[in-house]
């Protein structure tokens, strides 16, 4: 891999830049992936905060002012922050302030890991520095996303699922026997299949019900994005069709990397992937292609923490740390910092 922290494969980094998400530009600072977007300063912000600010008086009009353009090091397909490998940590934070926080508003290095059982005590350890040397640039950390993973560490689905309390074992097995009404098919990334341009819309649709449904609107992927990462044959990437009745009404595309399945993006049709209970019936397809690719783990992403912690995930918390050229905002951010740490709850959660 090219970068430290990066658990996706090259190819999946290289269409980042090539088709950034709508609205973002694309920059490298210090030989480091990074990206200038339009931020709502609410986006990670606690949920009870957010509604409250929302609904405020004259909100229409002065929540434009939360709006920022604003540096991003890091990549959206990329699970943490990526850095170059023979980069000193002080040295990189030192520069990425230079380069970066002169020129914006706010910079963000989005998604350093902690101590992620994703990677060696030496990638750990790397990115505890780091993050000691952007504090001392003076930028804030706060704690950031918590990453879902699970372990693959059981002979069988019935041994996971004995793990969790009875009532969850009963609900989840339930929802279960719906899996006997859809038919899953398996593609490779740059089958034949994804040559045709309506099926290339077919998938792309689907996704865009998945963004639209979503609480958070912040990273909205392009067309010619999934079009050249489906149509890749190298980037090792596989994807799970999922039918009722002969129709299409979900997929799922992971990569499977370093004894890693990485689940990156998901296309449903609504309702029939609700009827189906289709986010429970791909959770445990993915689990069982782990189980039997002899991998270690699935990695499951950021979003909807609590569904899967329902289903069993694990979590590992990263830190983002926040550079604000004012000042006077940086002493303010300080000082407000716990209320944009709404996914700390799960760093220490273990499945019951």
């Amino acid at each position: 891999m090219r970068y430290l922290n990066q658990l996706e494969p090259d190819a999946l980094i290289a269409r980042f830049a090539e088709h950034p998400p709508i609205g973002f530009s694309v920059v490298e600072a210090a030989d480091t992936p990074a990206f200038v977007a339009p931020f709502d300063l609410l986006t990670t912000a606690d949920a009870s905060v957010r509604e409250r600010l929302v609904h405020a008086p004259g909100y229409r009009w002065w929540g434009r002012l939360l709006r920022w353009r604003t540096a991003f090091v890091g990549t959206t397909v990329s699970e943490y922050a990526l850095f170059p490998r023979d980069a000193q940590p002080a040295a990189l934070a030192e520069a990425l302030r230079r380069q970066l926080g002169r020129r914006q508003r706010l910079t963000i290095v989005k998604d350093i890991p902690q101590a992620s059982p994703l990677f060696d005590a030496a990638a750990g350890d790397w990115c505890r520095r780091f993050a000691e040397a952007c504090a001392a640039q003076g930028f804030v950390l706060l704690e950031g996303q918590a990453l879902a993973y699970v372990p693959i560490d059981f002979a069988s689905e019935d041994e996971y699922l004995s793990r969790l309390s009875a009532g969850r074992r009963k609900d989840i097995r339930r929802k279960l026997r719906k899996r006997g009404e859809v038919v899953v098919d398996m593609l490779r990334c740059g089958d034949p299949a994804f040559a045709d341009e309506t099926t290339i819309d077919a998938f792309y649709a689907l996704y865009e019900n998945v963004y639209a449904q979503s609480e958070i609107h912040f990273d909205k992927l392009s067309r010619g994005f999934f079009a050249a990462v489906l149509r890749d044959a190298a980037n090792g990437g596989v994807v799970f069709v999922y039918r009722r009745q002969g129709a299409m009404i979900g997929w799922n595309l992971c990569f499977v990397v370093d004894g890693k399945l990485i689940d990156k993006y998901v296309g449903f049709a609504y309702p029939q992937a609700r009827e189906q209970n289709l986010y429970f019936t791909s959770w445990f397809h993915n689990l069982a292609f782990a189980r039997e690719q002899g991998l270690g783990y699935y990695v499951a992403g950021w979003t909807d923490p609590e569904i899967k912690s329902y289903l069993g995930a694990r979590f590992t918390l990263t830190r983002h740390a926040v550079y604000l050229r004012n000042p006077l905002l940086r002493l303010l951010a300080r000082r407000l910092a716990r209320f944009f740490e709404s996914d700390s709850q799960w760093g220490a959660h273990e499945p019951a």
